[in-house]
């Protein structure tokens, strides 16, 4: 579960967020806008990667002013660029990297790690330089990073905006099969069919809540 009470995020002389107040219980929510509409920063306070100017924001039963650490350890985050997350040599160096604080013998570390690779089609390149991977296998990589980790929520920043057709498939089919709680940010709107709900962002305010359907109508309205 994760609420916003009367959040409001100001960076430099704008108003990114204002006044939002929403909870968060579905499995799959999708949270779409035009840029700049605020929703890449409601997408960082889910997990303390930002901070409200005023409001709160509780994950899990956390505030993540006071429990920002705790929070990410239960909540993974994966971002647009997936080079902003890789940072070992190999796939499985850096997938095996993601679990070095949680002091697990070196057999458990690699039974995850060959077991998350070979979910998603990378086993293959286990040994393959990380930064010379496809496009497409660096965001399945990046997947792999944050799912070994067995979060209990999943927070996606536009998941398959560098993506081909073929590796946005993988990634939606992903989506429908993981068991945490995803929340996904995304302009890919056929990504979001069959999602629990969807929040439309406008100039800091959710302008549309519900339905992919009618969330995804009002947005279309509104881009028209």
């Amino acid at each position: 579960m994760i609420d916003l009470a009367d959040v409001h995020v100001r960076l430099g002389q704008r108003d990114v967020l204002r006044g939002i107040t929403v909870s968060l219980p579905e499995r799959r929510i999708g949270v779409a806008g035009a840029n700049g509409s605020g929703k890449s920063t409601m997408a960082r306070l889910f997990n303390g990667l930002a901070m409200p100017t005023s409001g709160t924001v509780t994950v899990l039963g956390d505030d993540t002013r006071r429990h920002a650490a705790r929070i990410r350890r239960r909540v993974g985050f994966l971002f647009t660029d997936p080079d902003a997350q890789i940072v070992m040599p190999t796939v499985a160096e850096d997938v095996a990297f993601s679990l070095r604080r949680h002091k697990l013998p070196a057999g458990e570390v690699t039974r995850r790690v060959s077991a998350v690779l070979a979910r998603y089609g990378l086993d293959g390149h286990a040994d393959h330089p990380a930064h010379q991977l496809s496009g497409g296998q660096k965001q399945l990589l990046a997947l792999c990073s944050v799912l070994v980790l067995e979060p209990e929520i999943l927070v996606m920043d536009e998941p398959t905006t560098l993506l081909d057709l073929r590796h946005s498939r993988l990634v939606a089919e992903a989506l429908r099969e993981l068991p945490m709680q995803v929340i996904v940010v995304t302009h890919d709107l056929p990504l979001l069919d069959g999602f629990d709900r969807v929040l439309v962002l406008d100039e800091g305010r959710i302008v549309a809540d519900g339905t992919p359907g009618s969330a995804l109508g009002h947005y279309r309205k509104l881009m028209a």
